[in-house]
């Protein structure tokens, strides 16, 4: 996992915007969310800029508190965090039957902590399409550092449009990452297009459950809460996915929710939780960073902005946690879909 530390941090805020702009970043940021008085479909229709903004303010946060692969993963008794994260990332390259040589497409790959362990553990050749030029820029350092520029790369691109022609990749994945799709269809439909005759696509999607009831103002301040926090134009429904899926074409293989392994995926985040392993992530942990997040606003180490990107990354916590405890969010819906080897629509 990223060994990245204060400086690296402070440093890494606002990503490739100007530091002087930090600040104004988060406020337009911010607006576009319930708490600000946003709106759905404002969300939706600029979620290009959207998202560009919260992964350039808050890459480093992620990198600094829960390494290269930014997911969740439940965990078995004995199991720590880091191995988790590794085990979940397995069990997707074993559900699409990965093998040596195939090329596979990693949909909105962060920094790419997953892409280098699957293409580790498989021996396959993975692109990474992301949006974000700063996270593109970081992804390929680690890329460096590992070793695995030759079976490795990046493409910017936005995943409602991608540059690929049809019928390119053997296999395709996303972790975590096509909930910042403004439409879940038209994603999945631009995936099946890429996607070789008979070859799959496996996700785990944040989804609310059948558990949660959008007139219970409780649910939906748990909601507002992760959207605001984690970039995210709506949260849909499993059965929404679901549907997105077969309207673009896909059989749907299998699906479920990941949620039943004795450690539950949110403990991390839990204010209640205490572990040395993955300290920064503890109630205590997160203390610590924000008043160092402060203290280094405060000397000029880090932009102006700072301290408000780490306060919306802490209301995430809260509604991941309490929509984790509850049941009616999860962010590990994971599903297999293969596109069939004739397209008969």
């Amino acid at each position: 996992m990223s060994k990245a530390g204060a400086f690296d941090l402070a440093s890494g805020v606002g990503g490739k915007i100007d530091k002087t702009e930090v600040l104004s970043a988060v406020e337009k940021y911010e607006k576009y969310h319930v708490f600000y008085g946003g709106e759905e479909e404002e969300r939706k229709a600029n979620y290009t800029d959207m998202v560009n903004k919260y992964y350039d303010l808050v890459t480093s946060f992620y990198e600094f508190g829960w390494g290269e692969s930014f997911h969740f993963a439940a965990r078995w008794n004995g199991e720590s965090l880091k191995e988790s994260i590794k085990r979940h990332e397995h069990f997707l390259a074993l559900q699409l039957g990965l093998k040596p040589g195939q090329k596979v497409l990693d949909v909105g790959c962060g920094i790419g902590g997953p892409l280098r362990e699957i293409a580790r553990f498989s021996s396959t050749s993975v692109t990474g399409l992301n949006n974000n030029e700063y996270q593109i820029t970081r992804g390929k350092e680690l890329n460096r550092i590992a070793g695995v520029e030759k079976t490795c790369d990046f493409v910017k691109a936005d995943f409602m449009k991608m540059p690929f022609p049809d019928n390119t990749f053997d296999a395709v994945y996303a972790i975590e990452a096509t909930c910042h799709a403004p439409d879940a269809y038209g994603c999945y439909k631009e995936i099946y297009r890429v996607l070789k005759p008979g070859q799959c696509f496996a996700a785990y999607e944040w989804c609310m459950t059948d558990a949660f009831d959008p007139n219970n103002a409780e649910h939906q301040k748990i909601k507002a809460e992760i959207e605001i926090g984690d970039g995210l134009p709506d949260i849909r429904l499993t059965k929404k996915c679901l549907e997105a899926l077969k309207q673009a074409g896909f059989e749907v293989i299998g699906r479920k929710i990941l949620l039943r392994l004795p450690v539950p995926w949110y403990l991390p985040l839990d204010k209640n939780h205490f572990s040395l392993s993955s300290f920064r992530l503890t109630a205590l942990g997160r203390f610590f960073t924000r008043n160092m997040v402060k203290a280094l606003e405060f000397v000029g180490l880090a932009p102006k902005g700072s301290q408000r990107v780490q306060d919306f990354l802490e209301k995430a916590a809260e509604g991941l946690v309490e929509g984790g405890r509850k049941e009616i969010f999860t962010p590990m819906y994971f599903f297999l879909a293969r596109k069939p080897l004739s397209d008969s629509r």
